[in-house]
């Protein structure tokens, strides 16, 4: 483990503990006395490997570095490629175990194969999650009843070369099938291309979104 400055906060590399090494913003010590919400980043191809700094470079934790404010534990793996949503998962446990993270108060964004990542997190373990956020990404249609269960905003860019915006249409519309009730949304952002949505994530609409859910446990 080692702690890096990122603006005002501090992030801890969390390495050995999950099947994901991670980063970690926690919230300061007097906080974290009450259970705090945990905001779960999954990151795009681009940002695969073992450097984990590079999960930095765009998303949730850029954006606290250029002063976003989240409020609450914000969990950012790094994969090599794709995501497993167990292994996302176990990072979630790890936090609820050693962070005082809320385990009525899990959330779920990524950008592109981590929007896909967040689908199926979600769609895995809809049981968890309290609210995603998927922007230029989409899903798998497998997932479709049990996405019904979770509130999900999609975000995807008219202009976007790498994902069509047909990804996430096709899996609002199977969501949408399966319950035409379910709270899911897609934000189309006019001229957006695959880049131009990260922008998202700096700004305090989406985090909010997000808060407004819990997940009650059954007992």
């Amino acid at each position: 483990m080692f702690f890096s400055s990122l603006g005002a906060q501090e992030i801890q590399a969390i390495r050995g503990e999950t099947a994901y090494p991670f980063l970690l913003k926690n919230v300061n010590s007097a906080e974290n006395l009450e259970k705090q919400p945990l905001f779960v980043f999954l990151h795009g191809r681009s940002l695969s490997g073992s450097n984990l700094d590079r999960v930095k470079r765009y998303g949730v934790l850029y954006a606290i570095n250029k002063g976003q404010e989240v409020p609450g534990i914000v969990v950012a793996p790094q994969s090599r490629g794709g995501w497993d949503p167990d292994k996302v998962i176990e990072i979630v446990d790890y936090a609820i175990e050693h962070y005082n993270a809320d385990p009525e108060r899990i959330y779920v964004c990524g950008m592109s194969m981590g929007g896909y990542g967040t689908m199926d997190v979600a769609g895995k373990y809809p049981e968890r999650i309290a609210a995603a956020v998927a922007i230029c990404g989409g899903g798998s249609s497998q997932y479709a009843v049990n996405l019904t269960q979770v509130p999900i905003w999609l975000h995807h860019g008219t202009a976007d070369r790498a994902v069509p915006i047909s990804e996430s249409r096709k899996i609002m519309n199977a969501i949408k099938k399966a319950d035409p009730d379910a709270e899911v949304s897609l934000n189309v952002i006019k001229g957006g291309t695959h880049g131009s949505v990260e922008r998202l994530f700096h700004d305090d609409a989406i985090y909010n979104w997000m808060l407004k859910f819990r997940k009650k446990h059954k007992s």
